[in-house]
């Protein structure tokens, strides 16, 4: 009976607390016209918002230029192939990986849509145009983490056979140098991809629906990390298993040039330990950045 009567009170408070749940769909984003900033020469947050995205363009020539860099170093030929080969077989994995999270939208968005029809909506919009933008957000941040996952997998590509060379000629500071530069340019991308996607919203979509496109640009990042976090740690399994296989059916040695296990464990390794972290970190950045706006948007009004 006392288990029970606990039970009740934890309902009931749980009932109580219902009508003050709350989303991101739900913020109230001001009007960036009024008021200043007086250390940033009495600009309003529109102008600080739209000179700061300068920077982030200017942060994202920086990564386009330091992959530039690192495509342009030499490296023997056999490496260069090999290396093409592991990018072509991992291009196969995110080819495959868009057409699941196709489906897998066309089943979310459903439901998506489902919820914000049968749901009240304040201001002037109508529940068709809060639907589309919301659907057209979600893809925008599906978009996002699959873009940054195939930018990390060509570049770590690039990156590997360079490095690669560079400890053949003893050369221990381009060994050190080139797998940071590619590190910073993977990160900068992230970042300033993001970041761009962000402050497009907040400058260029009315304030009255902000808070729908930050909940659509959510989930679409969240599936797309998910689908490629969990699928890249399975693919890497898959191909060190089927090369243990083929060693085994073609009595193989592990140090035979022609043992299978070279290109599937790097390909495995570029899916598991690129594409995963690369598109997570995305995720991770983009909802963590949706977050303070709310906590800011909350403190403010």
């Amino acid at each position: 009976m006392r288990k029970l009567s606990k039970f009740l009170l934890a309902v009931g408070f749980f009932l109580t607390g219902l009508p003050l749940f709350a989303s991101d769909a739900d913020l109230k984003i001001p009007d960036l016209h009024e008021g200043s900033f007086p250390l940033f020469f009495n600009m309003n947050a529109y102008n600080l918002l739209l000179y700061g995205s300068m920077v982030i363009i200017g942060t994202l020539g920086i990564s386009l230029y330091l992959r530039g860099q690192i495509k342009k170093l030499t490296a023997h030929k056999s490496m260069l192939d090999v290396a093409e080969t592991i990018y072509q077989t991992c291009k196969t994995y995110l080819i495959q990986q868009g057409k699941f999270l196709a489906i897998l939208f066309g089943i979310i968005g459903a439901a998506i849509a489902f919820y914000l029809v049968n749901i009240e909506h304040s201001g002037d919009f109508s529940t068709f145009t809060i639907v589309v933008l919301v659907l057209l957000f979600t893809i925008v941040g599906i978009g996002g983490s699959y873009s940054v996952a195939w930018y990390g997998i060509r570049l770590n590509t690039y990156a590997n056979a360079r490095t690669a060379f560079a400890s053949l000629k003893k050369r221990p500071w381009d060994v050190v140098n080139i797998p940071l530069r590619a590190g910073i340019s993977i990160g900068l991308f992230l970042i300033s991809l993001e970041l761009v996607m962000m402050v497009v919203i907040l400058l260029f979509v009315p304030r009255e629906i902000v808070g729908y496109c930050f909940l659509g640009f959510a989930i679409g990042e969240s599936l797309g990390a998910s689908a490629l976090r969990i699928a890249g740690g399975i693919f890497t399994k898959i191909a060190d298993i089927g090369s243990d296989l083929m060693k085994i059916i073609f009595k193989v040695k592990e140090d035979d040039p022609r043992n299978p296990g070279v290109i599937a464990d790097c390909t495995g390794d570029n899916a598991g330990d690129s594409v995963g972290p690369t598109a997570d970190a995305f995720e991770t950045y983009g909802v963590t950045g949706v977050a303070l706006i709310s906590f800011i948007t909350l403190a403010i009004t």
